[in-house]
């Protein structure tokens, strides 16, 4: 049967999941993934499922969120299928073993000190249901171009989408290598009860902190890229036209369900009413029609996260300055600004995770920097200034997963730099080929020739001054820095 996005496949039997963990153990044990070729063969399967189903991504996206084709491609299957291409393009380079013969002192060359890129062994990805194909299929590619079999357990929230890519990844990859698990609570649970060499998850930090806690009882490697509320800082005299289309466009993106979404805009003051005019100008070159009845905006994933998301609006003790409106029937809000929210609003409790930018003025920049500080470490800095000494301040007095100058989501586009969180934000990285080094181990390797013998043999007992002198002659080398003042020798 071909696969469709309307196609609906029954959740994994519990029983199935060991056998399934299994059969990875013994494909990674027969070695069949070792080879380059075939490994190069399974991305281009990959970069084939992508290239071959594109309109079935585009309906199941539609289906599961009212998502826009522009939006679908753009956003995910372009990223995806030209990081593919990549992976394809520099797999051995990629596995090359490292030469570390000429980086140390030279007396240690003939050892060949070495680092091996090996593969880890089967592993774990939980991906998400806001980029669904993104960021399941991205840590799928770094996984085939690390020689790792993998599990694939897609978010059940996007149903269309986790159903469609059962049906490609069983149709277009190997069986033995690469395998699918569809399902809820049950099925990630007793997922996480076995032994994985390595967890890549992508969500949100509650079920972030269960990944991690039973990954720790196996001593199991993990990646995890949680999100947070992600800061905006504006300088007044950045131009505040080009500043509000560029937040409002990464707020709109994917209905403000993506981790990386502009959350809250930290402005002047004095600004406030300038920036929200420049807001509302862009909103209505946008969405001439109106937000809310837009092809070009989306909708909130399901009824529970709808209401999570119009209660905060409910709550607030903003003012809504456009926007507001909602339709329950389609879980979709209008795209909707909040002017003059304070601290212990409801708009600032949780990642907002919706088509809703709060607007929180300050007094100065150093009020903007300590309001960032005394929240949990965001997966995002954005900054809007000119100014290179106001860039400098806010890189080196804010903590984040990224830091971004005079743009919004953007940062997606460009494979070469990761994604990766830093305390609630998560931790370790991915995207392009951090994607692959996720799951290599980096195996110190020395292949130490006999003729190496005259070399070494100081090192045996017993020992004599000689030895002494030999083994320390670098502990008494000049150190290229003067004493601080006041510590004698």
């Amino acid at each position: 049967m071909q696969p469709t996005s309307a196609t609906i496949v029954p959740d994994t039997p519990i029983s199935d999941i060991s056998e399934i963990h299994k059969t990875l153990q013994r494909t990674f044990r027969a070695g069949k993934l070792r080879d380059l070729s075939f490994r190069r063969a399974q991305l281009a399967q990959l970069a084939y499922l992508i290239q071959d189903n594109a309109l079935l991504f585009q309906e199941a996206l539609s289906l599961d969120f009212g998502k826009h084709r522009v939006e679908a491609n753009a956003g995910e299957l372009v990223s995806i299928f030209e990081r593919t291409l990549d992976a394809m393009n520099n797999l051995e380079e990629w596995n090359q073993t490292v030469d570390l013969s000429k980086d140390g002192h030279p007396m240690f060359a003939p050892l060949k000190p070495a680092l091996i890129k090996q593969s880890r062994g089967p592993v774990l990805i939980i991906g998400p249901f806001n980029a669904p194909f993104l960021l399941t299929l991205q840590p799928l590619m770094g996984a085939i171009a690390a020689g790792c079999p993998a599990l694939v357990k897609p978010s059940d929230l996007a149903v269309h989408c986790s159903n469609l890519i059962s049906q490609l990844v069983h149709k277009y990859l190997d069986p033995d290598c690469y395998k699918v698990v569809l399902g809820g609570v049950e099925q990630a649970t007793q997922l996480l009860e076995l032994k994985w060499a390595s967890i890549c998850y992508t969500g949100g930090m509650n079920v972030g902190r269960i990944v991690a806690t039973a990954a720790a009882k196996h001593m199991t490697p993990v990646v995890l890229e949680l999100g947070g509320k992600c800061p905006v800082v504006i300088d007044e005299n950045y131009d505040v036209d080009i500043a509000a289309r560029r937040v409002l466009w990464g707020k709109q993106i994917n209905a403000g369900q993506v981790c990386i979404s502009p959350d809250y805009v930290l402005v002047p003051r004095h600004h406030q009413d300038k920036f929200v005019a420049s807001l509302k100008k862009a909103w209505h070159e946008f969405f001439p029609e109106g937000a809310l009845n837009s092809k070009d905006t989306g909708g909130i994933i399901n009824d529970r996260h709808f209401h999570r998301v119009q209660d905060m609006l409910n709550r607030t003790q903003g003012q809504i300055v456009i926007g507001g409106q909602s339709d329950p029937s389609r879980r979709k809000f209008d795209v909707t600004i909040v002017r003059d929210v304070k601290e212990g609003d409801s708009l600032l409790e949780d990642e907002i995770f919706g088509p809703i930018l709060a607007i929180v003025p300050v007094d100065n920049l150093d009020d903007a920097l300590e309001f960032i500080a005394d929240r949990p470490d965001p997966l995002a800095v954005y900054l809007f200034s000119s100014d290179e000494a106001i860039k400098r301040r806010v890189k080196e007095n804010t903590l984040s997963g990224g830091f971004f100058v005079n743009d919004t989501f953007y940062q997606l586009a460009i494979s070469q730099l990761p994604v990766g969180g830093i305390g609630a934000s998560g931790y370790g990285y991915s995207g392009g080929k951090y994607a692959f080094d996720n799951f290599i181990h980096y195996r110190a390797s020395m292949d130490v020739p006999a003729e190496a013998e005259p070399l070494l043999s100081i090192r045996y007992p017993p020992y004599t001054q000689t030895t002494y002198d030999a083994l320390s002659q670098s502990l008494w080398q000049e150190i290229p820095h003067p004493r601080a003042s006041g510590i004698s020798k």
